[in-house]
């Protein structure tokens, strides 16, 4: 991907303003549209599994409930559901596993072990506050690929949108994605923590112009994640970078993503602002560990028109 030097850049980037009114008021839009009913429901459903980057940030992560998160990915929904709907020869697998860099090893392998191509995305450079050493940083990228991890999810530092240091956030960007080298960068900006939509579309600007793959709203440890206000920022951002340079760059909204009546709700939004060819895993990504318990359970309940108990739909 070309890159673009922010010294270049900077009295452009300077003079950005957004219109937070007229933000608002689109993201209410949105939020009061009637969902999809019925068949189209469900076939909306299946593709938003398609979607998800199944995700275990936890303290107590281990090595086997690494290995039912990743079983949980290449068959994300039961069988007879799938058949229900003739849906069973389809391939229907999650995105991929996100997971801590320590826990790599673990997805790979087992991932592996179940037949499954899909990537291995690893969080790093200090996640989740991005407040470590650059070095420090820099190596945990490196150890992550060298695990197998193929995307990788940074966080930037925060300090450098909050100070106005536009030149030093590109400047470490460009680092990261160095350290990547042929694996996927995905910028996580932390919208929650910017301070204003005005910050949240400078860094999504800077972040495409270092060199991300993918920018991704939030860590899903902010008092404030994914919103539809950032996110129509974020998706105006891709779609001004996509005008401005012919590069298509994806979009990962994450943090407080549940329910399937949300997932639905966030697939309408970028379908609207950017169009169906980001609608396909290669540019468009949902971070959850919860949702697609809650998708297996909508569908359940379209196949059998009754809620599944806790116990008939495990998460392995």
């Amino acid at each position: 991907m070309k890159t673009y030097n922010v010294f270049e850049e900077q009295d452009w980037i300077s003079k950005i303003q957004v219109n937070h009114p007229a933000v608002l008021r689109r993201a209410e839009q949105i939020q009061a549209r009637r969902p999809v009913k019925k068949e189209w429901q469900a076939a909306w459903l299946l593709k938003a599994v398609t979607f998800i980057d199944l995700t275990t940030l936890s303290g107590d992560d281990t090595s086997s409930n690494i290995q039912r998160l990743c079983y949980k990915a290449k068959y994300p929904i039961r069988e007879d559901l799938l058949k229900a709907l003739n849906m069973h020869d389809k391939g229907i697998t999650t995105a991929a596993v996100c997971v801590y860099p320590a826990r790599v090893c673990d997805a790979v392998k087992a991932l592996k072990a179940v037949g499954c191509n899909i990537p291995v995305a690893s969080v790093a450079t200090g996640f989740p506050a991005g407040q470590t050493h650059l070095k420090t940083r820099l190596e945990e990228i490196r150890l992550a690929v060298e695990d197998g991890a193929t995307e990788i999810d940074i966080v930037i530092n925060r300090t450098l949108v909050l100070t106005g240091q536009w030149e030093a956030l590109y400047g470490e960007i460009r680092q990261f994605r160095k350290a990547c080298g042929e694996a996927h960068l995905k910028t996580i900006l932390a919208t929650g923590e910017l301070g204003s939509l005005t910050n949240v579309y400078k860094a999504s600007m800077i972040a495409m112009m270092a060199g991300s793959d993918f920018i991704k709203t939030s860590t899903g440890k902010e008092t404030v994640n994914a919103t539809f206000p950032v996110a129509i920022v974020m998706l105006r951002a891709i779609r001004d970078f996509f005008w401005k340079t012919g590069n298509k760059i994806g979009f990962k909204p994450a943090g407080g993503i549940r329910s399937a009546k949300d997932s639905l709700a966030w697939l309408s939004l970028v379908k609207e602002e950017l169009g169906d060819e980001w609608l396909k895993p290669e540019l468009f990504r949902i971070g959850a560990s919860t949702l697609l318990s809650d998708i297996e359970r909508q569908i359940y309940h379209h196949v059998t028109g009754r809620y599944a108990a806790y116990h008939d739909l495990p998460m392995s």
